[in-house]
């Protein structure tokens, strides 16, 4: 039987802690293959190229220009995609060549995030909010962050300007409730929760 040395025995365990650590990096950044995968890229794609006019589609130039100008109008997730590829003026990185060629060659906005996410894996790592079920909702239970949140995602973040307790936050929702939530809206009148 042969003996190995300290030094062999430490290389070994080296080797194979760096073989496993390689191989739960690699599962861990799988390439997307459904659009749930990476749904923030691939609805700021979509939205963004059923903007663009035809003569823009064909000229990468063109479409990295309008995209810094859509870019302005985006918030939150979608604005946090507009910096990883370098669509705002503070962004670190610059890989909108990476996206603007794609879309002048008609590729599905799936594609063009498989492509981004081979350049910046992170970008696949950014998900969309599951939306809220106001009917199933609990007022009780909510957060004031979560309340601002919602009312942030309507735009009406001045309907509560000032509020600086919770009811006063629960208060504003319920009462915009009917305007963005119709549905929700009747089933908590119906409970008398409204």
């Amino acid at each position: 039987m042969n003996k190995m040395s300290f030094k062999d025995c430490v290389l070994s365990l080296f080797f194979c802690i760096l073989l496993i650590s390689i191989d739960f990096a690699a599962a861990r950044k799988k390439k997307p293959t459904k659009e749930e995968d990476c749904d923030v890229c691939v609805s700021v794609i979509k939205k963004f190229t059923a903007t663009l006019a035809d003569d823009v589609k064909s000229k990468p130039e063109k479409i990295e220009t309008a995209f810094k100008k859509y870019c302005k109008t985006l918030k939150d997730k979608e604005e946090r995609f507009c910096y990883y590829i370098g669509g705002l003026e503070t962004s670190a990185t610059y890989i909108l060549n990476t996206m603007s060629r794609p879309i002048s060659n008609h590729f599905p906005a799936l594609k063009i995030c498989e492509k981004l996410w081979e350049a910046d894996s992170q970008i696949c790592d950014l998900k969309n909010d599951k939306p809220i079920d106001f009917a199933e909702f609990s007022f009780k239970k909510a957060k004031v962050k979560d309340l601002k949140k919602i009312l942030s995602d309507w735009g009406e973040e001045s309907a509560c300007k000032g509020c600086s307790e919770k009811s006063e936050f629960v208060r504003a929702v319920k009462q915009l409730l009917p305007k963005y939530a119709p549905e929700a809206a009747k089933l908590l009148e119906e409970k008398d929760e409204l």
